[in-house]
């Protein structure tokens, strides 16, 4: 048994050092694993090998795994934050680039990054290599760590970077939280129905057949409501179908995506929620691209494929416009009327002072809370609605099929 000295990160990119008793260095690095640990530097005390020499001669072998699909954005997230704080530890690039490497799971963004690492020992700089793989790392990235290497600041535009996109993800988690529980809530209750109308609903329509008397309006409503649903059932799928074909159709044409997206800032309460969330990943954006040193005119250009909402990017399209033409950006943005007054005051200021970037980020800060605020709202109105729908439904079901019953009573008395 040999003592070695080890210098490893954990997997949240952390340092750990110490030493541990081991035969060889492989023995050193299954330990190591075994414990969450990935080894940067190895040295046994006898012979004073550095660790460049111990991970050449006893390096695991790259494998590439069969990956298809994109790259879950938590991953991504993940993977900025993991790289940020090895590049901040001080490591070179291609070593930290082959310990997160080896921190991720066999998939597509493993494969990238092994990708990025052969680009970068070949002399590539970090934002061509990733700028060869669009599906992976998106223009907004891209720029942000171009950025960083410019300034020299890449551990502190990478941590900037993964701050934005843990901020995006987490109000993305809160969305589609919030939207969970109605959806579980709403498929209880229509299998509800569904066992009503095929199983109930049609032993009362024999029973009122036999008695042969005349339905009331609401009966018949509710019997040929469970005839279409009973004999039916086939044609039902189409019409929802048919709605979200047409939907997607319309928002494949660029005056379709428009108008729709028009259309979606004013629905109750939803709209609002889209327009703060669209504004605030502008705000966020640009105010991130320009503490990073983008120009303004490229960070625009980058804004028009960042935010997902065309009546925001429209607006973009505008102040890029004026920009060029000699304006400021407050000017356009109040003159389009998508961003609140609130907004364009605050930018108007930041121009003013010079601090234009930190403003942004303020906006996006309070635009956030608002968010989910908005959130917490709708999950609170969300389930009297659903409680009413549900006593509404049921109480239609019930009173449609006594009404007969209370008819034949009358007459026999």
């Amino acid at each position: 048994m040999a003592k070695f000295s080890y210098e490893a990160v954990d997997k949240a990119g952390r340092p750990q050092n110490g030493s541990i008793d081991a035969a060889t260095e492989d023995e050193v690095r299954a330990k190591l694993k075994g414990k969450g640990l990935f080894p940067t530097n190895i040295t046994s005390r006898a012979s004073k090998r550095s660790a460049a020499q111990s991970q050449k001669s006893s390096a695991p072998e790259r494998k590439r795994a069969m990956a298809i699909g994109g790259v879950k954005s938590t991953d991504l997230t993940i993977f900025t934050r993991q790289f940020a704080t090895l590049i901040d530890a001080g490591l070179p690039m291609v070593r930290t680039l082959s310990i997160v490497e080896q921190m991720l799971a066999p998939g597509v963004l493993r494969n990238a990054v092994m990708d990025l690492r052969d680009e970068v020992e070949q002399g590539s700089s970090i934002s061509e290599a990733m700028g060869k793989n669009p599906k992976v790392f998106d223009e907004l990235y891209v720029s942000m760590i171009r950025a960083g290497e410019s300034s020299g600041l890449m551990g502190r535009i990478l941590s900037r970077l993964a701050d934005f996109r843990e901020k995006s993800d987490k109000l993305k988690k809160q969305i589609i939280g919030a939207l969970i529980y109605p959806a579980a809530i709403m498929t209880i209750a229509g299998a509800i129905l569904s066992l009503i109308i095929i199983f109930i609903i049609p032993k009362f329509k024999a029973m009122f057949d036999d008695m042969k008397i005349e339905m009331p309006v609401m009966t018949q409503m509710l019997l040929t409501t469970a005839d279409i649903f009973v004999n039916y059932w086939y044609m039902l799928p189409l019409v929802p179908g048919t709605i979200v074909v047409t939907f997607l159709g319309v928002r494949a044409t660029k005056a379709g995506k428009y108008y729709t997206d028009f259309a979606s800032l004013f629905l109750p309460i939803f709209g609002t929620i889209i327009k703060k969330s669209n504004i605030s990943r502008f705000c966020r954006t640009l105010g991130e691209l320009s503490q990073a040193g983008v120009p303004i005119l490229e960070s625009l250009q980058i804004l028009r494929t960042a935010i997902p909402n065309a009546v925001v990017t429209a607006a973009v399209e505008d102040i890029q416009a004026s920009i060029k033409e000699g304006e400021s950006i407050a000017e356009p943005m109040r003159r389009n009327g998508v961003f609140d007054i609130m907004v364009v005051n605050m930018v108007e200021v930041g121009e003013e002072t010079g601090e234009l970037d930190k403003m942004l980020i303020k906006v996006a800060d309070n635009f956030d809370n608002d968010v989910d605020t908005l959130v917490a709202s709708m999950m609170h109105l969300l389930e009297p609605f659903m409680i009413i729908g549900m006593g509404v439904t049921v109480g239609f079901i019930v009173i449609s099929l006594f009404l007969p019953m209370i008819s034949v009573i009358q007459n026999m008395g």
